[in-house]
């Protein structure tokens, strides 16, 4: 388990060509990873906290030959029971109750709507209610 690093989301589904692989190293990246940022965006949207669970398949081209599909399928179901371990014990011991977010995501949407209430659309209403009820409503 590992604890922070750099994630660069890349335009999927596909692998980096070495060029791209080395250019993301230099920048710094740790993990390369194709779905990360829509769900992170989208879950800071609906004022959740957020954290990924990841299982690093492959090695990308920066540390030699580059893996093949098969190879990163195998990866892939070797590390499903313990991330589904790992997901169970996580949830198990999260609290029902728990004070507001270090970090702010519970209000992530403060300041984030500038139209003036009197042209909020009835329609866009209705649709975003389900993830932004509490600065919507209030």
């Amino acid at each position: 388990m590992r604890r922070g690093g750099t994630y660069v989301a890349i335009e999927g589904p596909q692998f980096s060509t070495r060029a791209e692989s080395r250019l993301y190293q230099a920048w710094g990246c740790d993990v390369i990873g194709m779905t990360n940022l829509p769900e992170a965006r989208l879950a800071r949207e609906a004022e959740l906290t957020y954290a990924t669970l990841a299982m690093a398949t492959d090695y990308d081209a920066w540390r030699g030959a580059a893996a093949s599909v098969p190879e990163i399928i195998a990866v892939m179901r070797s590390c499903l029971e313990r991330a589904e371990r790992l997901l169970a014990a996580a949830i198990a011991c999260f609290p029902r109750e728990h004070p507001p977010c270090p970090i702010g995501s519970d209000r992530a949407l403060d300041g984030a709507i500038i139209t003036p209430k009197s042209a909020w659309d009835a329609g866009a209403l209705a649709r975003l209610d389900a993830v932004a009820a509490r600065v919507l409503r209030g």
